[in-house]
């Protein structure tokens, strides 16, 4: 996440690790991970990017929300980054 007021970031320490400042890692279940991605995306100008298991190819699965610094594109099912 980018510029994650500090009350997010707390509530966030309670289920994951944060390794640098608005980075967060954990293995939580989806009802948690979607709980807390909710929280992210309902505050106002913050631009936040989840990367999760997914039962997929890849094996995981790519969100986010805001105006982040880079994006998500879809190319024939595999996600890739995009630096804008």
């Amino acid at each position: 996440m980018e510029s994650a007021p500090l009350k997010l970031r707390g509530e966030l320490t309670k289920w994951l690790m944060e390794t640098k400042p608005g980075v967060f890692v954990g293995n939580v279940n989806a009802a948690v991970r979607e709980r807390l991605w909710k929280k992210v995306t309902e505050i106002e100008g913050l631009s936040g990017l989840i990367i999760y298991n997914m039962n997929n190819e890849q094996g995981f699965d790519i969100m986010m929300c805001g105006d982040p610094k880079r994006s998500v594109i879809d190319l024939e099912g595999i996600k890739l980054i995009k630096m804008d």
